[in-house]
């Protein structure tokens, strides 16, 4: 028999699949997850409606999912106070499947999408995976951005797609509402799809708004959700996205065929039921970020201000080293963004201890974090 040379292609070749060390110890503090376990009435909840549901799982499951399509416009109508009709709300299989779905639509050979870094990881590898070009331009030091420049470079480079990460992963930063409006007026201008990436939304700080507001405005916006956070359902995989039906039109040309599976569906839908009670934990969470930000502050490490469930903050001499010091006491985090940095995920009362009894022992830190 001949041997078989794999026919993978050219650009592949030499990559490493996305992916977080998934390592079992005590304190896992390096993916952004919500740390509480689902309440039990609520998993007794989804179990039997699961339960309900699963005679009929012979037959494809509502290809367009429009009661979990109704239920989440209900959900944004009053997190947010915008509403809307099910027909502009689109669910997948995580956000990550709705990126992919907009690269799909409005990306492709030809056409370039546009970010700012640092930013998700991922974003790079939806326009891989669909053969769109991938520019981004720097964020200031400060991990804002230049919208005077921005203006500029997307007016030269004018993409079909723009992504704007708000907060920002892994900075944790939000994009001021004027800043958003100018770069969307100016995709409107050079008729660029907008997506407005807020996985993280729930956590932003109280009156904060969101892009959800501008939805009326810009026909061109899209803004993107996730059930992983903020609701705790990062192994349901659900995510989401609100846009005009146009757009969600498109990417039901794309998606594939009942992508959304009936047990995902009844999951959310039961989730979505129980909304309050998992808003009280973002709240918590909120609390217990801001605590940590402020004891970071005060050991003289750089922080910068978050309205995510996680913190960025360094700077470090050899990040690395104080990751594996970290690690050997039973405490992950994420060595993320520019070199020099750290990302830590909010826990539990008692993960944020060992993480400051971790940080606090970890030899050397206390000399190298920098202002």
């Amino acid at each position: 028999m001949s041997e078989f040379a794999l026919p993978i292609r050219e650009d592949l070749v030499g990559s490493a699949p996305y992916g977080a060390p998934q390592l079992d110890v005590p304190v896992r503090l390096n993916v952004n997850e919500n740390p509480f376990a689902l309440p039990a009435a609520l998993a007794s909840a989804m179990g039997q409606a699961v339960a309900a549901i699963a005679p009929d799982l012979h037959r494809y499951p509502d290809r367009e999912a429009m009661e979990l399509r109704g239920a989440l416009a209900d959900y944004l109508a009053a997190e947010s106070g915008v509403r809307l009709e099910a027909e502009q709300v689109w669910a997948a299989n995580g956000s990550n499947e709705v990126m992919h779905q907009l690269f799909l639509a409005f990306g492709g050979p030809g056409r370039t999408a546009v970010s700012f870094d640092p930013t998700y990881s991922m974003y790079p590898e939806y326009a891989r995976d669909t053969f769109t070009r991938y520019v981004t331009f720097r964020r200031r030091p400060d991990f804002s951005i230049d919208v005077r420049a921005a203006v500029r470079q997307l007016t030269d480079v004018r993409p079909s797609l723009l992504i704007l990460t708000s907060p920002n992963n892994p900075t944790g930063t939000m994009l001021p509402t004027d800043d958003l409006l100018a770069l969307l007026r100016e995709a409107l201008a050079i008729n660029a799809v907008v997506i407005v990436d807020e996985a993280y939304a729930e956590f932003r700080t109280a009156g904060t708004p969101s892009a959800l507001e501008l939805l009326g405005q810009f026909p061109n916006l899209v803004v993107s959700r996730t059930m992983s956070k903020a609701f705790g359902l990062a192994g349901a995989r659900v995510g989401y996205a609100a846009a005009s039906a146009a757009i969600v039109d498109a990417l039901r040309i794309v998606r594939l065929p009942y992508h959304l599976s009936a047990v995902t569906q009844v999951v959310a839908l039961t989730a979505l039921q129980h909304a309050e009670v998992l808003q009280s934990q973002v709240a918590t969470l909120r609390a217990e970020r801001d605590g940590l930000a402020a004891w970071l502050a005060d050991a003289g490490y750089e922080v910068v201000p978050s309205d995510a469930n996680f913190i960025l903050f360094g700077r470090f001499a050899d990040r690395d080293a104080v990751w594996q010091a970290l690690l050997d006491q039973g405490v992950l985090i994420r060595q993320s963004g520019p070199p020099g940095w750290l990302r830590v995920s909010i826990g539990t009362a008692e993960e944020n201890d060992r993480f400051r009894q971790a940080l606090t022992q970890a030899p050397g830190t206390r000399q190298e974090a920098a202002r």
